[in-house]
């Protein structure tokens, strides 16, 4: 047998015990094979779905259940049809998030109340947990704010506008809130919705005003807010604040500042860019430090780098609107620039954008407008762009600062201010200076008028002594 084994074969001179064991492998591994595909092959074939069975007669209020290996039970035609009601509201409600459009909350257009609605309730509050997913928002049932603001009670009105009302709430956890209910008057509350989380979901910035979460039952469509419990710009610039304001020149700059910068945010530091398309000083709040808050987004529009966008309906507020968006409809960030520079002047001067009660000395006669055979002391218009340019070429820029202001600042420095503004409400939009820039202008400006105000306290000082030198703090007193 040795021998045998041992004997030189035709293959390669290879021994034949060689030959037989490199054989043998060969037909195990073909076997090993063979045994996987067909493992392979039954799994698969487990897992496939059987063929639907045919329903000879078809009936639109029943519902099929899917094949399974156990008997199928059968439904009662009440219980077939909530299903299917069931599942068309909730094929309705989705949460749409991809590269476009991050955080845009879908919804059906219904009307009536969501209250009392059990399945339509149940159906939102299952998207919930996937909107909270997005990271930046809360998804808050009516229930919670209704019991956050005492039931929408007026005694909790703290604002209203043309879309809702603004209540403050308080929150199970402590956490003061403003909550604003839009009113649904021809699907506005449904754009408004949609363009604030979008808008503002996601964006961070200590001058505006953050959305912490929102709800959506039934007709309700509600954005919840960080309360600013200091009122608005427009109560502080025009409300009764007595003979002095506290508002003074250092606070003013500090106020408009801020502002700017968060319009720098929204037209730089986005994209795609955000543009308000309603700044005002009712839009404008308030904490106790006197930092703003750019609030109300509802007319917003996202644009791309670049871009402009035309609409057919201008909307906005009189006296803010830049004149190009007005005629042709045609809105981007340098209107945003010029309702920004109308509010630095209304801020500077203390007066309305339009005035309807200025004495006749001071109309120009230009921007009297009135009825034909109507009393000429009744429906005087003064544009406040207009009547600023007036009191400038007539060199008393002095005259156009707010009479409620204790504090001056120096001629130079309110000279260089008004001319920052003039130059934001430009005709030609072209020629307005981008946001940014408006920032860094006015930054070199506050650092003057700081620097000036420490030149005066310094020419009060004796040449020859220290500042904290005590025949100095003597002379002083003196």
């Amino acid at each position: 047998m040795n021998y045998h084994l041992s004997t030189q074969t035709s293959i390669f001179g290879l021994h034949l015990w060689i030959v037989i064991g490199v054989s043998a492998g060969a037909i195990f591994v073909l076997l090993l094979f063979l045994l996987s595909l067909w493992f392979t092959n039954r799994s698969s074939t487990t897992t496939k779905q059987p063929p639907p069975i045919n329903n000879p007669n078809p009936n639109p209020n029943s519902i099929t259940p899917p094949t399974t290996t156990y008997e199928a039970h059968r439904l009662s035609a009440i219980e077939q049809q909530a299903l299917l009601k069931h599942d068309e509201e909730c094929s309705k409600i989705h949460v749409q998030i991809g590269k476009g459009h991050p955080h845009r909350v879908r919804y059906p257009n219904r009307s009536g109340s969501g209250i009392g609605n059990g399945r339509r309730s149940a159906a939102v509050v299952a998207v919930g947990p996937e909107v909270s997913h997005l990271g930046w928002g809360h998804w808050y049932t009516l229930r919670e704010l209704e019991v956050a603001t005492n039931g929408f009670a007026a005694e909790n009105v703290v604002g209203q506008g043309g879309y809702g009302i603004v209540y403050h709430g308080v929150l199970e956890n402590k956490t003061q809130v403003a909550v604003k209910n839009l009113l649904n008057n021809r699907g506005q509350a449904e754009k408004e919705f949609e363009v604030e989380v979008e808008a503002i979901g996601r964006v961070r910035h200590k001058n505006l005003l953050r959305l912490l979460g929102y709800c959506a039952e039934g007709a309700h469509r509600i954005l919840v807010y960080e309360y600013v419990n200091n009122g608005n710009l427009e109560q502080w610039v025009h409300g009764d604040v007595g003979l002095c304001s506290p508002l003074t020149w250092e606070i003013r700059m500090r106020i408009i500042i801020g502002i700017a910068k968060a319009l720098t945010y929204l037209h730089e530091g986005l994209e795609p860019k955000v543009v308000h398309r309603d700044i005002k000083s009712s839009n404008i709040l308030l904490d106790k430090s006197w930092n703003p808050k750019v609030s109300d987004f509802g007319l917003a529009k996202l644009l791309g780098a670049d871009r402009s966008y035309i609409t057919t309906r201008v909307m906005g507020t009189l006296g803010y609107v830049a004149p190009e968006y007005a005629s042709t409809g045609m809105v981007n960030e340098r209107s945003d620039v010029y309702s920004f520079g109308i509010l630095f002047m209304e801020l500077i001067s203390g007066r309305y954008p339009v005035d309807y009660k200025q004495p006749q000395e001071e109309v120009p006669s230009q921007l009297i407008d009135v009825e034909p055979n109507k009393d000429r002391n009744f429906g005087q218009i003064v544009h406040l762009v207009d009547w600023l340019k007036k009191m400038v070429n007539e060199k008393s820029p002095e005259k156009v600062l707010d009479p409620k202001m204790i504090e001056k600042p120096s001629s130079s420095i309110l000279k260089r201010t008004l001319l920052v503004a003039l130059r934001c409400v430009d005709t030609n939009s072209e020629k307005r200076p981008k946001i940014g820039h408006v920032v860094h202008m006015l930054e070199s400006q506050d650092q003057s008028s700081i620097n000036e105000r420490r030149g005066v306290r310094d020419s009060r000082v004796a040449p020859h002594g220290s500042p904290n030198d005590g025949s100095n703090e003597k002379q002083m007193t003196q």
